[in-house]
C-alpha cells in the first residue's frame, strides 16, 4: 500500500527518508490519475524495503504541490536525498515507471 503523503508527514517521510522515494501527485477527479493509482499501488508492494513509493492528494496538500510546482497531474516524482532527481509526467506506463525506479536505486 502505498504511504499517504501530507503536509503533516512530508518531512518524516520525504525530505528525512534514507530511501528513494516516489510521490504520486493525484486528484480524485483526474482521469488519468486514475489510470495510474493501480500501477502505483502494485509498485508499493514490489518496492517494499526498497523505496519508498507516496501518494499526495492535490487538493489537499496544495503546499507540497506548490513547493514542487506540480501544474499537470498525474505527476510523478523521484526524491532522493530530499533532492529531487527526476519526474515523470502523465498516464505513463509501469515499464517506464520501473526504468525510473531503478536507475536510482
Amino acid at each position: 500500500m502505498a504511504v499517504e503523503i501530507t503536509e503533516a508527514n512530508y518531512d518524516e517521510v520525504v525530505a528525512q527518508s534514507d530511501k528513494l522515494v516516489m510521490i504520486d501527485f493525484w486528484a480524485e477527479w483526474c482521469g488519468p490519475c486514475r489510470m495510474v493509482a493501480p500501477i502505483v499501488a502494485e509498485l508499493a508492494t514490489e518496492y517494499e524495503g526498497k523505496a519508498v513509493i507516496g501518494k499526495c492528494d492535490v487538493d489537499e496538500n496544495s503546499e507540497i504541490s506548490v513547493k514542487f510546482s506540480i501544474r499537470n497531474i498525474p505527476t510523478l516524482l523521484f526524491v532522493k536525498n530530499g533532492e529531487v532527481v527526476d519526474k515523470l509526467v502523465g498516464a505513463v506506463p509501469k515499464s517506464k515507471i520501473i526504468e525510473k525506479l531503478e536507475a536510482y536505486l
